[in-house]
């Protein structure tokens, strides 16, 4: 099974820390050259979070993404990126382009959380604010690489929705409603470009040790691990295994799809619960 992303360039939004980092961090170990792109570059915040990530995945994200790379001997860039500028989503890929190459693989991770409430309680600035983000931003980035990709007959374009696109909260009508979106969009791409060797896929994240986790209520989340059958958080490591094999020309038959990474979250309580 040929799992090698040798000669290929990445772009890996939100990589700054959790699952970006580790999918960043995984298609480096592949061979990939990552541009590694996020809002906060550089800048590491919520020590809680990192006392918890360090206990779940093990990983020292005190070291910043790029310099895990290059420690471990691979090629990486950083970009400060928001990736609900479009005007900066074409930069970042121009400078992806000079800097590594044009990009064959394009992970849209970077996403936020801006309220926790019933839609009544929500801003119509949050709601626009997470959209732009969550679905708005993935749009950007796919409509600044595809062209190449296609053009060059290979591309792999994954995205990060959420298994509340399919199992939504009542607390999280932007998040839950951005989400569904991006499975959307994952499923026209696949069909648009298939024919020109570009793939787009989906991963739909279960409750995974990162910042938007660990943010949660302690009570929201102790009852989440409790009615999932593998009674535990997952690891970006884990998650980060599954991109990879997306990346990669193994995955070249799988398009269009959406694929839960969740510990049976989707698929209901364990027996007894």
């Amino acid at each position: 099974m040929d799992l090698s992303l040798q000669g290929k360039v990445a772009l890996v939004t939100g990589a700054a820390r959790g699952i970006g980092r580790a999918i960043a961090l995984e298609l480096a170990q592949a061979g990939a050259r990552v541009a590694v792109a996020d809002i906060r570059l550089g800048r590491y915040e919520g020590e809680r979070y990192y006392r918890i990530s360090r206990r779940v995945s093990g990983d020292d994200e005190d070291v910043p993404t790029v310099a895990a790379i290059e420690g471990a001997g691979g090629q990486a860039i950083g970009i400060e990126l928001d990736v609900s500028n479009a005007a900066q989503v074409k930069q970042a890929v121009a400078r992806v382009g000079r800097d590594l190459g044009a990009v064959d693989v394009l992970v849209n991770n970077a996403g936020i959380v801006s309220n926790l409430g019933t839609i009544a309680e929500m801003s119509r600035e949050a709601w626009d604010h997470e959209l732009a983000v969550n679905l708005s931003g993935g749009f950007s980035c796919i409509q600044a690489t595809v062209p190449s990709m296609a053009e060059r007959g290979w591309g792999r374009i994954i995205n990060l929705s959420s298994v509340a696109a399919e199992m939504p909260s009542p607390m999280q009508p932007a998040y839950a409603a951005s989400k569904a979106g991006v499975i959307a969009l994952t499923k026209t791409v696949a069909k648009a470009y298939a024919r020109q060797g570009v793939t787009c896929n989906a991963i739909l994240p279960g409750l995974i040790a990162t910042p938007l986790a660990v943010s949660m209520p302690e009570a929201w989340r102790s009852l989440m691990v409790q009615q999932m059958p593998a009674g535990r958080m997952g690891t970006p490591t884990e998650l980060a295994a599954v991109a990879a094999f997306l990346a990669s020309p193994a995955a070249s038959f799988v398009n269009g799809a959406a694929i839960p990474v969740d510990g049976g979250w989707l698929v209901g309580p364990p027996l007894g619960q």
